[in-house]
């Protein structure tokens, strides 16, 4: 399946990676409202809160030997 945005990616895993990536579509979809570009601020409003749901809404981060968060060790 192809995704937009992975979030299982490791290069989102830091927060303050997600939150400039959303800050910055939120300020190119003021820029493009500002410009009286409607349809092109739109598109980017709809971009930003996409990338807003995947990497700070519903963002859960997989542990980093491939493991569920949540999912219990097994005896060994």
């Amino acid at each position: 399946m192809i995704k937009f945005i992975d979030p299982d990616h490791p290069f989102y895993r830091p927060l303050w990676i997600r939150l400039l990536i959303v800050a910055f579509c939120a300020v190119w979809t003021a820029v493009e409202f500002y410009g009286g570009q409607t349809m092109w601020g739109t598109i980017f409003l709809v971009v930003t809160a996409y990338a807003g749901a995947a990497l700070l809404v519903f963002y859960r981060p997989k542990e980093p030997d491939g493991k569920e968060a949540g999912t219990p060790e097994e005896p060994k």
